[in-house]
């Protein structure tokens, strides 16, 4: 469970740092120009976004992680998002690294 907090303080520490991308539209055109490393989507989402990013992450190789809610994303950026992505490789491989463990 300390990984899951480290994390989401890494998310809000990635977005003070501007190395952040949100919402949906802006998200899908970074994984598309391969501009970003880690992709987080609320667990909560949609079942077509999901799908979605799922799909679009897994074709880009790009890593994903569907392990918080809406809420918890958005209380760790300071808006209300369901679609988060990390466009710094720094924090992508420490995110990765406690994600994995």
């Amino acid at each position: 469970m300390e990984n899951r907090i480290k994390v989401l303080n890494l998310l809000g520490l990635a977005r003070r740092a501007s190395k952040l991308v949100t919402g949906q539209e802006l998200v899908l055109s970074r994984i598309r120009s391969n501009k970003v490393n880690i992709v987080f989507v609320a667990s909560d989402s949609g079942k077509n976004s999901l799908k979605q990013f799922t799909d679009k992450c897994k074709s880009y190789n790009i890593f994903l992680c569907k392990s918080f809610t809406k809420e918890e994303l958005s209380s760790a950026i300071g808006q209300k998002r369901s679609v988060v992505a990390v466009n710094d490789i720094g924090f992508a491989n420490r995110m990765k690294e406690l994600l994995s463990d």
